[in-house]
């Protein structure tokens, strides 16, 4: 029963997602589409990564994202080395959904810590590879030139539509519930001025497109079809046209078809319901496999996905893990929905952060497969370039795994990850923070230094990366060879408490927080409750204790003696 409840909860689970992504799209999709109509700012680089970020979290899908990419470059609005960064933002803006997830688990420390960390390793793979890569294709151009060779080499001709395998599954509900005109944000930023004015909710659902050779006044001989197609008597010219006419057939069955709202309207509903249900569901989910997994059950589980092969073939486990998180994105279609779906596993304990990262990391490649497929449907004209935009996106992330994980010591994305999941353990509102600041105003304030032009985002931006490569090598040198350093470097004690530490701004969010709890509850409490509250004193206490199996083994964070961790007495 309860291996059918968690099926049944992984579904709506699975489902919401695609649901927050349609309620994303029609908050944002139109202003996602008017991002990409200013061609010129995407020959800046800078520009072009970071507008692949945000039209990334606007429409909270990257596989979206790359289709208007697709579409600027088919009609000649984009070219294909313009569209590289653009690519590479949108793989940064879609590990931000599991980051998010990982946020549903902040009422438990430990749980928080791994939670945070097992998703958070996604983007800092992501980050750093951009920053890597970025500057070395400007330079060199060695993905654009890699990818126009293999498309150019192989005669390779338009296939099948993509097979849509999870889709299949959970379709019949989500289309139920709304679907969505995908055309009209590319069309909006591919210029057309139709599109503005068209409803991103699909009303029609059948159509026939008729078209006829029908006969037309034209102003002139040069504007007929042909020489051999034009008829010109006295000031008056006829040729022949042909002229497209779309009859609406049948209506669509979802539950928005006939609601008289705005698409911001509808977004919004949808935005809050979706983030209910897969809170909701998470939180179940969680509860289950707590539930489920127990003693011998738990540590079996854990043996099974987190040990790896006998010597000498140890090494394989990791690159086997990457072609199972590729093959299981390639079935669900979405490196989101997959990367979201281990996030609470890695909360509970059952998968180790060193697993969750080969699996993240096969996520990219399966979410690249699924853009090639859908590439080869292309048709012939659009084909080369659909095909070369889907490569090069190959191309990134497999030049990002060669270089952050065959070696052990490069794989700095985990170390990184773990630092933050301990660091927001702590203090918890930096979770927030880093989202909003990694997601948000770091990619605006970039936008904004590349848009005023290059003299301005050398003259601030060099100073400030200058700034963070010598306080990283100071760290590095207090840590390893702090000899090395002058006495006074040995700590960063000389500057201000609130310059290298984080507890005076916990202080600061503390006041704040008591001052809004306050407000709240003299807004919510009368005088007669409270002094009944003064009087009755002690109260009940709830007893919360995690799952003691699961605390057991691999994590870094398990061995700290928290007594938050072990036992909390919650006041009611």
């Amino acid at each position: 029963g309860k291996g059918l409840l968690l099926l049944g909860f992984l579904y709506m689970f699975i489902c919401s997602l695609d649901i927050l992504s349609s309620a994303f799209q029609l908050v944002g999709g139109k202003a996602a589409g008017d991002i990409f109509t200013e061609g010129s700012v995407l020959s800046n680089p800078l520009a072009g990564l970071v507008i692949g970020v945000l039209v990334t979290l606007l429409v909270q899908s990257s596989s979206t994202s790359s289709s208007i990419v697709v579409s600027m470059v088919s009609s000649g609005l984009l070219q294909v080395q313009m569209a590289v960064p653009v690519i590479m933002g949108t793989n940064i803006g879609t590990s931000v959904t599991n980051t998010l997830v990982a946020m549903t688990q902040a009422g438990d420390r430990n749980k928080f810590r791994r939670a945070f960390a097992g998703a958070t390793v996604h983007d800092f793979f992501n980050w750093l590879s951009v920053l890597v890569f970025l500057p070395l294709e400007v330079a060199s151009g060695y993905m654009y030139k890699l990818t126009k060779l293999l498309v150019d080499s192989f005669n390779i001709q338009g296939g099948e539509k993509t097979p849509e395998l999870l889709h299949v599954i959970t379709d019949p509900l989500t289309k139920a519930i709304i679907e969505l005109d995908k055309s009209v944000i590319s069309g909006i930023a591919t210029g057309d001025p139709a599109a503005r004015n068209k409803s991103l909710i699909l009303k029609w659902c059948k159509t026939f497109t008729n078209v006829t050779l029908r006969n037309e006044t034209v102003p002139g001989p040069e504007n007929c079809t042909s020489p051999a197609l034009c008829w010109c008597s006295q000031d008056l010219c006829y040729t022949l046209h042909n002229i497209s006419e779309t009859y609406n057939i049948q209506t669509c069955n979802h539950i928005f078809v006939n609601v008289d709202l705005s698409d911001l309207a509808i977004g919004l509903i949808l935005l809050a319901l979706s983030l209910l249900v897969l809170c909701s569901c998470l939180i179940l989910i969680v509860k289950l496999l707590n539930s489920m997994l127990k003693g011998q059950v738990a540590m079996v589980i854990k043996k099974v996905l987190n040990t790896d092969f006998p010597f000498p073939f140890g090494w394989v486990t990791g690159y086997i893990a990457i072609l199972v998180g590729a093959g299981m994105t390639f079935i669900v279609q979405s490196s989101s929905v997959f990367t979201s779906a281990i996030t609470p596993l890695v909360g509970i304990g059952v998968i180790s952060i060193e697993r969750a990262y080969p699996l993240s990391l096969g996520a990219n490649i399966g979410t690249t497969t699924t853009a090639i497929l859908a590439a080869m449907a292309a048709p012939g004209d659009t084909l080369a370039n659909a095909l070369q935009i889907a490569l090069i996106h190959f191309v990134f992330n497999v030049s990002g795994i060669i270089l952050w994980y065959p070696i052990p010591f490069t794989r700095i994305p985990i170390r990184l990850a773990k630092a933050l999941g301990d660091i927001t353990a702590e203090y918890r509102w930096f979770a927030g923070v880093y989202i909003i600041s990694c997601f948000f105003l770091l990619p605006l304030f970039v936008f904004g230094l590349s848009m005023a032009g290059w003299k301005v985002l050398v003259g601030v931006g060099v100073p400030i990366v200058a700034l963070l490569i010598i306080v990283i090598v100071v760290n590095v040198l207090q840590a390893r060879l702090p000899r090395c350093l002058p006495a006074v470097l040995h700590s960063w004690d000389f500057l201000p408490l609130w310059a290298h530490s984080l507890e005076p701004w916990d202080r600061v969010v503390a006041v704040v927080a008591a001052k809004c709890c306050c407000c709240c509850k003299c807004c919510q409490t009368g005088p007669e409750e409270e002094e009944e509250e003064e009087k009755g004193g002690g109260g009940h206490f709830l007893e919360m204790y995690d799952n003691p199996a699961m605390m057991n083994g691999v994590d870094w964070g398990e061995k700290r003696e928290d007594k938050e961790d072990v036992l909390k007495a919650t006041q009611l």
